[in-house]
């Protein structure tokens, strides 16, 4: 018999990938994956990486580098604010570190420069508005209860693909035969 219950043993930290209960609902966190771009006693911020907004963001900001981009809905924090992680490195003053090549924020001038120089470099940017954030200790709370699994083994080429559709099914079944299985959980349990 498998033990289909919706939890490991992992703990978070930076550069972790948060999957969601497959009965979470909620807007922004149903069957949802989150890339944990900090991670401290203190508390956790990161993005989701599954919502996405497709619209024209020059008729926002007519000097955004990607007129057509998909822009992911990161979060219930700050909505009102263009985030973005990147490969681009020193390339860009200021970014932060998450983990093996991928970094958070730095100069949006230098990200447009980068972008605007070879079209190629698009894939490696992805844009966010607003963002995920937990108090200190509740994200642990959250884990306690199921909510979240924790998993390392997702990486910076998936986190940067905006084109994987059913992402959060995807990432579940990497994690093996029972969490394959629960991937396979309608939405709704009253569907079964």
């Amino acid at each position: 018999m498998v033990d289909l219950s919706f939890r490991n043993n992992r703990f978070p930290k930076k550069g972790s990938v948060l999957i969601s209960d497959p009965f979470i609902a909620d807007g922004y966190f149903t069957r949802s994956v989150v890339l944990l771009c900090d991670y401290s006693t203190e508390g956790a911020f990161g993005f989701v990486l599954t919502n996405y907004l497709e619209f024209d963001f020059t008729t926002i900001d007519s000097s955004f580098p990607i007129p057509q981009a998909k822009v992911s809905v990161g979060g219930p924090v700050d909505t009102e604010h263009l985030f973005y992680i990147h490969n681009f490195g020193s390339l860009v003053e200021e970014s932060i570190l998450i983990k093996d090549n991928l970094y958070f924020g730095g100069n949006y001038s230098q990200l447009q420069e980068i972008i605007l120089e070879d079209k190629e470099n698009e894939k490696h940017v992805r844009f966010f508005l607003g963002y995920s954030g937990w108090g200190a200790s509740q994200l642990i709370e959250e884990l306690k209860e199921n909510a979240w699994i924790v998993v390392d083994n997702i990486s910076k080429e998936e986190i940067m693909d905006t084109q994987t559709t059913e992402f959060w099914k995807y990432c579940l079944e990497k994690q093996g035969e029972k969490y394959k299985i629960i991937s396979q959980f309608p939405l709704n349990p009253n569907e079964n």
